[in-house]
């Protein structure tokens, strides 16, 4: 008797753990944005003090990143996403390892790159809001 008492009145389903509002890979861009920036400050600014203090921003930043895209693949695309986007499995890896390469340097074009691969991503994602 308690038992049914008890009992859940209403099933509900998700496919995701949150709504999927809460997604979004501009979060990702933001940072990786803030890495490029950085880089191209530090390229024009030779004091090392300056350079020891962004090197730890950009590297923050990086990770940021990274976890930023690392959710996006890990919480919010899932096997139907895979399915319509094969790329999506190495295109993530890109990107998380452009914002590696972007963490370890000062050219600015790795953290180009990095935004690029986002970019793919974020385009993807919206595809998939979208549908």
């Amino acid at each position: 008797m308690l038992s049914r008492l008890f009992a859940p009145k209403v099933k509900v389903s998700a496919h995701c753990d949150l709504p999927c509002g809460v997604y979004d890979p501009a979060q990702a861009r933001i940072e990786a944005e803030s890495v490029k920036a950085v880089q191209e400050k530090m390229a024009a600014n030779d004091d090392p003090h300056f350079q020891a203090r962004a090197t730890v921003i950009k590297e923050q930043r990086a990770e940021l990143a990274k976890h930023h895209v690392s959710v996006l693949w890990s919480d919010y695309f899932k096997p139907p996403h895979f399915e319509k986007y094969p790329e999506l499995h190495q295109l993530v890896n890109d990107a998380l390892k452009a914002l590696s390469a972007a963490k370890a340097s000062t050219d600015p074009a790795t953290g180009q790159k990095a935004l690029d691969y986002i970019a793919q991503i974020d385009k993807i994602f919206w595809e998939t809001k979208n549908a």
